[in-house]
């Protein structure tokens, strides 16, 4: 028993030796505050996605540039590991085309004007690993001063469909780099892909699509073959007007009104109205109110009707049939919060 009990002791004190030996040679560490903690901003230009992923250091009280972030070397443009900066499709950067993926953001501060880097590189630490022999993309800025910005930040300002121009700012300092989308190619790109899924059952998928391309004239062959495919699946006032625009565009403008045509006949009350306030939206105010009113003489049983027909004529300043139309509608609607919306507006008109 004794010498069972000096085996047992024995191996136990080897197994402690044992753990005692591993955490010294593999200390774990604990999870703390990061002095420059970690940040994203994302913005979506088009349909592309655009990230980036950074650290933030703050200024305490030091001298920033030229100093900290010396002029004329590689700097990290952050904190910590690689900044980077992320594209879900092709974009244009400094020039040049760069297809979708992670960047390693860099850049050359100076006293005049800095130099912007993307890297194909983007999983290092910092920029002491930098190789200029895996540039994706150089280009030239020029820094301007900003108000006071106490921890490193970036942002994207000045967004259109096609374009973005990220910025640091960090101290006194902000630097801005431009970024160019192709977004009529990507959003061709996208409207293919999904069109070999459930959209392509019905017919609102290829009108979608033939929509797009007639609104930025491009890509027009094909969207007639789309606006084709939806007629095939669901003639209706909707996908006849489309084609109709693809059709004009393409100089047809005989063929282009004899669809317009059969779409009216097909008409429902709720496309008719939906077309009014389209044309109403682009200002195109008598052929708006030319619509609402075959609607109210197609459909006089209808509230809704006089009340969009209402709408029409207080937009371009008639006030008078305004009323008309809206007390029209008021004596005819029966749920309570259009009574509410429709008695507001006449109040208004009235007073």
């Amino acid at each position: 028993m004794k010498i069972l009990l000096m085996a047992r002791t024995a191996a136990l004190s080897a197994l402690l030796l044992s753990i005692a030996g591993a955490s010294a040679a593999q200390p774990v560490p604990l999870t703390l505050p990061d002095a420059s903690p970690k940040a994203s901003v994302s913005q979506t230009v088009g349909l592309t996605e655009i990230t980036i992923a950074y650290h933030r250091p703050g200024v305490n009280a030091r001298k920033i540039w030229g100093a900290l972030v010396p002029y004329n070397e590689v700097w990290r443009a952050g904190a910590n590991e690689n900044t980077t900066i992320s594209f879900s499709s092709p974009v244009t950067v400094g020039g040049k085309t760069l297809a979708a993926g992670t960047y390693g953001l860099h850049m050359i501060p100076a006293e005049g004007d800095w130099t912007v880097i993307l890297s194909t590189v983007s999983y290092a630490w910092g920029s002491f690993s930098y190789d200029p022999k895996e540039d994706a993309v150089r280009l030239t800025v020029k820094p301007e001063p900003a108000e006071l910005e106490e921890r490193l930040s970036y942002a994207f300002e000045n967004l259109t469909d096609k374009s973005v121009q990220a910025v640091l700012r960090w101290e006194k300092l902000a630097v801005h780099f431009p970024i160019e989308v192709d977004t009529p190619s990507v959003v061709l790109a996208s409207i293919r892909s999904e069109l070999r899924g459930l959209p392509r059952f019905s017919w609102q998928g290829w009108n979608q699509a033939a929509a797009y391309s007639l609104r930025n004239n491009i890509n027009l062959e094909e969207a007639l073959a789309w606006a084709d495919r939806s007629i095939s699946l669901n003639e209706n006032f909707t996908n006849l007007r489309t084609k109709a625009g693809l059709l004009e565009k393409k100089g047809d403008a005989k063929a282009a009104a004899a669809l317009r045509d059969r779409s009216m006949k097909i008409a429902t009350e709720a496309d008719i109205n939906l077309h009014g306030y389209q044309l109403m939206n682009a200002d195109k105010m008598d052929e708006a109110i030319a619509m609402f009113r075959k609607n109210v003489k197609d459909y006089p049983g209808s509230w809704n009707v006089y009340d969009s027909l209402g709408e029409a004529y207080e937009r371009k300043g008639e006030k008078k049939l305004a009323i008309e139309n809206y007390s029209k509608a008021l004596s005819m609607v029966r749920d309570d919060d259009n009574k509410k919306r429709i008695s507001g507006v006449l109040a208004r008109l009235k007073a």
